[in-house]
C-alpha cells in the first residue's frame, strides 16, 4: 500500500506544532489534522453570540474556542484551534526544575538532555521578560507579598512568548489603544505587532503580540509543504501493512463528513485528554489497536493548579485586566512552604465587558466621527479602554506538584448508555495537602498585601478543582507495565506511532508546562529524523551493493 502522507499529526498544539514543522523541514510530505478551527483576530469571540464553546458531543455545530470538561471533582479547561494551547494559554514558557526530572522519567529523559531543546523552543518563541518600564501593578502586589513573607529572592520575573515594544508605557496617551501596537515581522515571516497589555492573552491576542504557534512552527511547517485541515475531529487509528489509516470527522456546515487520510507514521498531539481518549477508542471500542499497555489513562495530573481572588479595601488599584496574564513568580518548589512544592505567579484577567464594548466602538458610523477628532466621542472610547472594573482585586494564581494518581477511561453517559464517552476518576484526597497549601499561601499573600482573601468555595465546600495544565494519560516509561510511551514518545508494541504532547509528562511540573512539552516533542522529532536517515543510508548501501554485484555476474 502507498501511503498518501510520510507522517500526519493529530493536533496542532505545543507538541504537534513542533513535530510537524521540523518533519516538514527534513523534507516529509506531512499532514496535520486539526479538530478547531483556524482563528484569525477579527474572529476571536468578544460578544454574546460568538463562536465561545466547544461541544464535544456536537462538533458540528458548536466548534468555538473553549472546550471544558466536567469529570465530578474535576474540570479542565481546553482550547480549540489551529495553534491548540498557545491560542489561549497565559504565554508563559519557562522550564521545568532540573530536579523534577529525578524521578518517574525514562533514564534518558533529564534536564540536561533536554537543555538544548529548551533554547531552541525559547528561540522559536521569541521568549522574553516584561520591561522594567512596563511592570504592572500585579507584579508590585507581587514583589511586596515576596518581600514581607521572606521570600524576595524567589520571587521573579517569568520568561513571556509576548513581544513588548520598549518605548511603550502606562503613561502614554490611550496606552491601551490597538493602534499603540508597533507592527513587526518575525523570523518565520509573519507579521505581528507588540503588546498594548490588554489582558487578553486568554481569549485571543487581537494585535498579533502573543507568539502563538501558528505565527512560528506552524507558519515554518506550512512553508516546508505540510497541509494544515481545521475541523477534522479524529476518531481512531488502525494498524495497514505499511503504516496507519486514520479515521476522522470532517465538519462541513453542520454535518459530519467521514474520511481517512494514511501515513508511514503518526504522531498523536491532541493533548492529554485528546490523545489518550484516541488512544483507548482504538484500543477499547474499535479494537484496532489491542496491545497498548494497560498503563493507558493512568498516571494523570492537574499540574496543582489554583487560583484565588483577593479584594484590596485600602484603595489599592490593582487592575488585573491590564498587562500580560502573568508577570512574574515566587518559586517554592523546594518545598519551602509547609513540605509542599509550589509556584505562585500573579493573575491577569480579561474584560470581558470591555472588550465587548471596544467592538462596538468598531461600528463604521462610530468611527467616522471619531476620525474627526470629536472629542467627547473620542473620550468615551479612551474612557471603555482605561476603565477596570476590577480595580481592586488581586488574582493569585498558583501550580504546584500534586499527586498524579488520575485515572481515564472509556464510560458511558447515563441518558444514553449505547455511547461510549471519556471519563475520569480523581480523588482528591491524596493531593487535598498541596492544595490547601496553596490555598494557605494564597492567604498569606493576601493579608501581608492588605487583602481580603476569597479562595473559592469550590474548594473549601466541595473540593472541585479546574485545571488548564491537564498532564499525563499515555505517560512516557521503561516497558509497557510502567508507561504507554517510550523516551522516544513511540507507543510501546507500535513502531512508527507517537504521542506528543502534555499527556506523555509521567508526573506533575509544579509550574507551566508548554516549554516542556515543546522540547521533548522536538527531541522525540530529531530522533526520527535521525532514524530516518540512517535508514535511508542503509537503503542506499544495499541498493549500491546489489547493483555491484549484479555488475559483478555480468562482467
Amino acid at each position: 500500500m502507498e501511503n498518501q502522507y510520510d507522517v500526519i499529526v493529530i493536533g496542532s498544539g505545543f507538541g504537534g506544532a513542533a513535530s510537524a514543522c521540523r518533519l516538514s523541514e527534513a523534507g516529509k510530505k506531512v499532514l496535520v489534522l486539526e479538530r478547531g478551527r483556524r482563528w484569525l483576530p477579527e474572529d476571536y469571540p468578544r460578544e454574546i453570540g460568538d463562536a465561545w464553546t466547544w461541544d464535544v458531543d456536537e462538533p458540528e455545530n458548536q466548534n468555538g474556542w473553549i472546550d471544558v470538561r466536567f469529570f465530578g471533582d474535576m474540570t479542565v479547561a481546553q482550547c480549540a484551534g489551529v495553534g491548540g494551547g498557545s491560542l489561549i494559554y497565559a504565554s508563559v514558557s519557562i522550564e521545568a526544575k532540573p530536579k523534577v526530572f529525578e524521578h518517574g522519567w525514562p533514564v534518558e529523559i533529564t534536564y540536561d538532555e533536554l537543555k538544548p531543546y529548551y533554547d531552541i523552543v525559547g528561540k522559536m518563541l521569541n521568549v522574553q521578560t516584561i520591561p522594567d518600564n512596563q511592570l504592572p501593578e500585579r507584579f508590585r502586589v507581587m514583589r511586596d507579598a515576596a518581600e514581607r513573607l521572606g521570600y524576595a529572592d524567589r520571587h521573579e520575573k517569568v520568561d513571556l512568548a509576548v513581544t513588548f515594544n520598549a518605548e511603550w508605557s502606562y503613561d502614554q496617551n490611550d496606552p491601551f489603544n490597538d493602534n499603540k501596537s508597533v507592527k513587526w515581522v518575525n523570523d518565520q515571516g509573519q507579521e505581528q505587532g507588540t503588546c498594548v497589555h490588554c489582558a487578553n492573552c486568554d481569549i485571543g491576542c487581537q494585535v498579533k503580540a502573543k507568539n502563538t504557534l501558528d505565527l512560528n512552527y506552524l507558519a515554518v511547517a506550512e512553508s516546508h509543504g505540510a497541509e494544515i485541515k481545521p475541523l477534522h475531529v479524529v476518531s481512531h487509528i488502525e494498524p495497514t501493512s505499511a503504516g496507519y489509516r486514520v479515521f476522522y470527522d470532517q465538519l462541513v456546515d453542520g454535518e459530519k463528513t467521514p474520511g481517512s487520510f494514511t501515513a508511514q507514521k503518526v504522531i498523536l498531539a491532541a493533548g492529554s485528554l485528546g490523545s489518550t481518549e484516541l488512544l483507548l477508542r482504538s484500543r477499547d471500542e474499535h479494537q484496532t489497536l489491542p496491545h497498548i499497555s494497560r498503563r493507558l489513562g493512568l498516571g494523570w495530573s492537574a499540574n496543582g493548579d489554583f487560583v484565588t481572588p483577593a479584594i484590596h479595601q485600602d484603595g489599592r488599584d490593582v487592575s488585573p485586566t491590564q498587562g500580560p496574564t502573568i508577570s512574574s513568580s515566587i518559586d517554592l518548589l523546594d518545598g519551602k512552604f509547609e513540605g509542599r512544592r509550589l509556584f505562585v505567579e500573579d493573575g491577569g484577567i480579561p474584560d470581558v465587558l470591555g472588550n465587548y464594548l471596544e467592538e462596538k466602538l468598531k461600528n463604521p458610523l462610530f468611527k467616522f466621527f471619531a476620525t474627526r477628532k470629536y472629542p467627547l466621542i473620542q473620550a468615551f472610547a479612551k474612557n471603555i479602554r482605561n476603565r477596570d472594573p476590577f480595580k481592586p482585586v488581586m488574582v493569585w494564581f498558583g501550580q504546584a506538584q500534586d499527586v498524579p494518581d488520575g485515572r481515564m477511561y472509556l464510560g458511558r453517559y447515563w441518558y444514553a448508555p449505547w455511547k461510549r464517552c471519556l471519563k475520569m476518576d480523581w480523588d482528591y484526597r491524596r493531593s487535598e495537602g498541596v492544595y490547601a497549601a496553596m490555598a494557605s499561601l494564597h492567604r498569606k499573600l493576601s493579608e501581608v498585601t492588605n487583602a481580603i482573601p476569597l479562595v473559592p468555595p469550590t474548594w473549601t465546600l466541595f473540593k472541585n478543582i479546574i485545571t488548564p495544565h491537564p498532564l499525563g494519560g499515555c505517560n512516557m516509561g521503561t516497558n509497557e507495565n510502567d508507561g504507554v510511551v517510550d523516551h522516544k514518545c513511540e507507543v510501546f508494541h507500535y513502531p512508527g506511532l507517537y504521542v506528543m504532547d502534555g499527556s506523555v509528562i509521567p508526573r506533575a511540573l509544579g509550574l507551566n508546562p508548554s516549554r516542556t512539552i515543546t522540547a521533548i516533542s522536538e527531541r522525540a522529532t530529531q530522533i526520527i529524523i535521525a532514524q530516518s536517515a540512517k535508514t535511508a543510508e542503509q537503503t542506499d548501501k544495499k541498493a549500491s551493493e546489489i547493483e555491484a554485484a549484479s555488475k559483478a555476474e555480468l562482467a
